[in-house]
């Protein structure tokens, strides 16, 4: 008399004596993220990097030329006055003690540390993370763009030939000096504003690195929960 046969286990259900298989490029079991996802966390590549890098510079250095019209609209007006000496037309300063000259510089300044930051924050609101090329697109277009905003209020502003002004004008008529940027260093504000809101945006909101601690986040764990291997 024979022992009755065991019957197989059906085809659909895995034997209790074989692991299960495991899935491609991962543990058993475990279903690993796609190579595309991975990369996509480093970013777009250099190529897009640098042309974005390009459109930004552009953009922000065409901007300038509002910085300049807000500047010739805000801009204290200097007073000069003219005056006749032995047929010669001389000008001087209506209040020798005024300060309209450090307000002309002082205003291109802040509002140049203004344009600096919306531009950054702009620049990262669209493309949510950091980089070298997006700082230097930011300092290089902040750069041009104050040159720009720079000559743009000189040609705007008052006639910059004030011995013509003054003989239009009249003896003893008070009319508005040119626009003259004294301190040149004020270029450099919206250049420095730029890339400092970026990073302080990029450091505070922008995309973490992966914590390598959780790197065996998708092993098999023990019954404690404790990565296994």
């Amino acid at each position: 008399m024979t022992a009755p046969l065991t019957p197989p286990p059906p085809p659909h259900e895995p034997s209790p004596h074989t692991a299960w298989p495991p899935s491609p490029g991962g543990y058993a079991g475990v279903a690993t993220a796609p190579h595309d996802v991975a990369y996509g966390q480093d970013g777009p590549g250099m190529k897009t990097e640098l042309r974005e890098a390009a459109v930004i510079t552009v953009a922000v250095a065409l901007a300038g030329a509002l910085l300049g019209l807000l500047w010739v609209w805000l801009a204290p007006k200097v007073p000069l006055v003219g005056d006749l000496v032995d047929d010669n037309w001389v000008v001087y300063f209506k209040d020798t003690e005024g300060e309209q000259a450090i307000g002309v510089d002082g205003t291109f300044t802040l509002l140049a540390l203004a344009c600096g930051a919306v531009s950054a924050a702009a620049v990262f609101l669209w493309r949510r993370r950091g980089g070298v090329p997006l700082v230097i697109a930011l300092a290089v277009g902040g750069f041009l763009g104050s040159l720009l905003a720079w000559r743009l209020g000189v040609w705007l502003g008052p006639d910059s030939d004030v011995i013509a002004h003054a003989r239009s004008a009249g003896k003893g008529v008070t009319f508005s000096a040119p626009l003259k940027l004294g301190a040149k260093g004020a270029l450099l504000a919206w250049s420095f504003a730029a890339a400092l809101v970026h990073l302080g945006l990029t450091s505070l909101f922008g995309p973490r690195d992966p914590d390598p601690y959780l790197a065996h986040m998708g092993a098999p764990k023990d019954g404690y929960g404790a990565p296994m291997g």
